[in-house]
């Protein structure tokens, strides 16, 4: 391998070749699939995947997908069929709030436990982590932030601000080029996953040929669907110890259709802000009834006019 111009220091003593040696000698005691699976214990990180997030089909199938073909690479390597790592890095690309962040957290999760990455942490940064205001800036911010994701995941999140051809003085090209030596030098030792708006990321991509040839996997995440906006609310409200009544729930999924027509709609996270509201709403609501007693039920109830007091309802539809 040829010395990275840019090199970047793994935080453990133990080197990345070491590393896969003592993943293939793992290896070497699976013969079957359910072997490295219960070996690696992965399949309990698919599994959560599959619980803990509504919807998202074919980004679920993908991560399977992918699973599978690290799956078969262990045994591959169990028979000495000997063949260069597979190149792991990825764009996830769809809306805001629809679960790249978590999927990408489960996929360090998964790299770690098939013996890929050393730690399988989440490094999550965005152009401001990695770009310098002035000459000689940008790379001591890159490498310091590659230096922290080293042996796990480096997930840049709207990845395409990195690249601004139309100011002459902006360094962000520097912090591409560093990644690119990293991403071909070191790519035993760190996954990076570009993340941000489809159609910016394909732009992104065809300014930056050698970036979109080291990246082995494209996912796109869809919006969610009316009906799983819905479940994920109520998956938000059990976590918070609250709940809907019958006319809550039917006047948020309501909302929901409303919201989902306006500007700047996001997904999951607009479902959690708009939760917070009605707390708020509820809340003050409690809060004016001072003299009485307040049942567990009224204090985690959500009622339909904590609901139908939000501005969207005043808005035409």
């Amino acid at each position: 391998m040829a010395t990275p111009l840019y090199a970047i220091p793994g935080p453990a003593a133990r080197e990345p070749a070491a590393e896969a040696a003592a993943a293939v000698t793992q290896a070497s005691h699976a013969s079957t699939v359910g072997d490295v699976l219960a070996q690696s214990q992965v399949e309990a990180v698919l599994d959560e995947l599959e619980r803990d997030l509504v919807g998202l089909v074919p980004v679920k199938q993908r991560i399977r997908d992918i699973a599978a073909l690290l799956v078969i690479d262990r045994l591959r390597a169990a028979h000495g069929l000997t063949a260069q790592s597979p190149s792991l890095h990825m764009s996830f690309t769809g809306n805001p709030g629809t679960g790249k962040t978590t999927v990408a957290m489960r996929m360090a999760q998964m790299l770690h436990r098939l013996g890929y990455v050393r730690k399988g942490h989440l490094v999550a940064v965005t152009r401001d982590d990695l770009v310098g205001q002035y000459i000689g800036h940008t790379a001591p911010k890159t490498k310091e932030v590659l230096k922290r994701a080293m042996g796990g995941v480096l997930f840049i999140d709207e990845a395409y601000y990195l690249y601004r051809p139309e100011n002459e003085r902006d360094y962000g090209q520097e912090a591409i080029e560093i990644l690119l030596q990293v991403m071909e030098n070191q790519r035993d030792d760190l996954v990076v996953i570009f993340a941000g708006y489809k159609d910016r990321m394909d732009t992104f991509f065809q300014s930056n040929p050698g970036l979109s040839s080291r990246i082995a996997h494209h996912v796109d995440f869809p919006d969610y669907a009316g009906d799983e906006l819905l479940q994920i609310a109520d998956r938000m409200l059990t976590g918070m110890n609250y709940r809907f009544d019958d006319a809550a729930r039917a006047a948020f999924a309501e909302y929901l259709q409303r919201r989902i027509a306006q500007p700047h709609f996001a997904n999951a996270r607009s479902v959690r802000n708009a939760l917070d509201r009605a707390r708020l709403r509820q809340a003050s609501r409690l809060f004016a009834a001072r003299e009485r007693v307040l049942s567990r039920e009224d204090l985690t109830t959500l009622t339909e006019a904590d609901i139908r007091a939000s501005r969207v309802f005043a808005a035409p539809h």
